[in-house]
């Protein structure tokens, strides 16, 4: 859809890959909170698909967008992972502010107004949450633990951070613009806060709720916790 709004303050990029059981539901959660702020914002719902795959996510979302004029929707086909679908999105943002949560629904919507008013009011360039509280398992707690704590031995003492795969994290224009974000993959989110620091930006880390995944089966399996891994070395090495 054609965006037709102008001075947009806060841009949400919403990543919905096969989000089809959720995305009506969360995306009018996004909407009824965010608007309560009173700005100019944009939802961006990046819609990327496989073409080979059975997913009714984008039909539901044009579906939505018809609805409102400040919904914009990506559907081009995939040509990578999370992290190609996350770049898209932030590249097609033209808010003052841009903000990006994952579409499953496992952050609550209300998350989207606290972390805008942290970086607007206290002037931070980055702000992002931390998962205080999981419903998602312990098997996927201990391996996101283990996931920073990997990533702390191998950035601290210069990058104490206690989450760093967690939405919703917001960020400037600006800020965004400092970066040169290459990764297709799950990546992407370390990548972000590693630039972040590089960049020295003023950073802020929240705590938030994370819930399970009651519609869908996690897209987190064994072999995105190698890439995880192989990954966080790789950068390093580079770094």
């Amino acid at each position: 859809m054609t965006q037709t709004i102008k001075n947009i303050e806060l841009s949400v990029v919403v990543l919905c890959y096969h989000s089809e059981n959720i995305i009506e539901r969360f995306t009018q959660q996004l909407f009824d909170e965010i608007a309560q702020l009173n700005v100019q914002f944009e939802l961006i719902l990046v819609c990327n698909y496989d073409k080979d795959k059975l997913d009714n996510t984008l039909n539901l979302a044009k579906s939505i967008a018809q609805k409102h004029d400040n919904i914009l929707i990506l559907d081009l086909e995939k040509k990578g992972g999370m992290g190609w679908d996350m770049r898209s999105g932030l590249s097609a943002a033209s808010g003052k502010y841009i903000a990006v949560i994952d579409g499953d629904a496992q952050m609550p919507a209300s998350d989207i107004p606290i972390v805008y008013g942290v970086i607007k009011f206290g002037k931070y360039d980055l702000v992002k949450t931390y998962r205080a509280k999981r419903h998602d398992g312990w098997i996927r707690t201990i391996l996101s633990n283990v996931y920073n704590i990997l990533f702390r031995l191998l950035y601290a003492p210069r990058f104490p951070i206690r989450d760093i795969n967690s939405k919703p994290k917001i960020l400037t224009k600006e800020a965004y613009l400092k970066m040169n974000l290459i990764s297709n993959d799950w990546f992407t989110d370390a990548e972000i806060m590693i630039q972040a620091f590089q960049q020295n930006l003023k950073i802020a880390e929240i705590s938030t709720m994370f819930y399970k995944n009651e519609r869908n089966a996690s897209f987190v399996g064994f072999k995105t916790i190698f890439e995880f891994i192989f990954n966080l070395f790789k950068y390093r090495l580079i770094s």
